[in-house]
């Protein structure tokens, strides 16, 4: 898991890196660069910050779910891949409260499992996380595409993005996000491995960068094309679709920018000094990641009033029951 991990961590977490071994078995040999990377400074995260956060984002996107299935306005392609990038933020979530309270039953001496299972919990945990951050990605890019083919091909869009093609394209992207996670843990120990995330790291940023790029440069000039109210109405619809999402690409390469610079230093300087002390804070970006997750569902809320309605109506719905 990561450095509050109850056993030996993947992928996904700061000592699956060469870097970290190399540090241990070279505890009696410290030059005055590896010295001088034992002097940074590392912020330390207690586990109840992780335990809460992870709460508040579990029962945030669960709501969000939840509003999407109840308000038949929402049943569209476009909210049918919201609703999959929230159990993405999800799939963090819960990972993320699970393993803490394993963690904090351990230290609390509550807990006695035995080597294996805390192996199996841990590549299950990795397995994960490393499904959120493709998914989230491929939905991503997804959103951007439908809202493209919406500003684009306004006329046809019905016709394009149908429901059923909506759902083969969402069973495909899970699938795919399973099975390639499932193989990243597997073979955690090759650097071909990081070099592959982070190539499609990179890859999906450029797509969802050049589909921006078009998008904003030329909805005005086809806007123009539409002459009746109610199909420039939709126009704009689009393009705040288009704009909600750029915020959403925004937070997400904030919140897991640093965890991607994180594998790309694992590969560039790996003994570094320097590096060395940015690995000490892999904790601050596991926040970061969970933030992600916490923020996610507000955007939605605030870009859109249906939403925002519905989610109202739901937490108001809680509320009466509780009392």
């Amino acid at each position: 898991m990561t450095n509050r991990s109850l056993h030996n961590p993947n992928i996904l977490h700061v000592e699956f890196s060469p870097q970290n071994d190399f540090m241990d078995e070279n505890d009696t040999n410290i030059t005055t660069g590896e010295r001088h990377s034992m002097d940074c400074v590392q912020i330390r995260i207690p586990q109840e910050l992780f335990l809460a956060l992870g709460l508040i984002s579990l029962v945030e996107n669960i709501l969000v779910i939840l509003a999407i299935i109840k308000n038949r306005n929402l049943h569209s392609p476009m909210y049918y891949f919201i609703c999959c990038l929230a159990v993405s933020d999800m799939l963090v979530s819960v990972s993320n409260v699970v393993e803490t309270i394993f963690m904090l039953l351990n230290d609390h001496g509550l807990m006695d499992a035995h080597l294996s299972t805390l192996r199996h919990l841990d590549n299950v945990i990795d397995v994960m996380i490393c499904s959120s951050v493709v998914s989230s990605l491929s939905f991503l890019c997804t959103i951007a595409a439908d809202r493209y083919i919406t500003i684009f091909y306004a006329l046809r869009y019905h016709s394009i993005m149908t429901t059923q093609r909506a759902v083969v394209i969402i069973v495909v992207v899970w699938l795919a996000s399973i099975t390639s996670s499932i193989l990243f843990i597997v073979y955690h120990t090759d650097n071909a491995v990081i070099v592959c995330l982070v190539t499609f790291f990179c890859t999906t940023l450029v797509f969802n960068a050049v589909l921006y790029l078009h998008m904003f440069l030329l909805a005005h000039v086809h806007s123009r094309r539409i002459v009746a109210f109610h199909k420039s109405r939709r126009q704009s619809t689009s393009m705040k679709g288009a704009i909600t999402l750029t915020i959403l690409l925004g937070v997400f390469i904030l919140c897991w920018g640093p965890f991607f610079l994180h594998l790309i230093l694992i590969l560039t300087c790996p003994t570094s000094p320097f590096c060395n002390c940015f690995f000490r804070n892999f904790n601050l970006f596991l926040i970061l990641i969970i933030c992600n997750s916490l923020i996610d569902p507000l955007i939605y809320a605030y870009r859109s009033q249906e939403l925002r309605k519905t989610l109202q109506e739901l937490v108001l719905c809680s509320w009466c029951l509780g009392m």
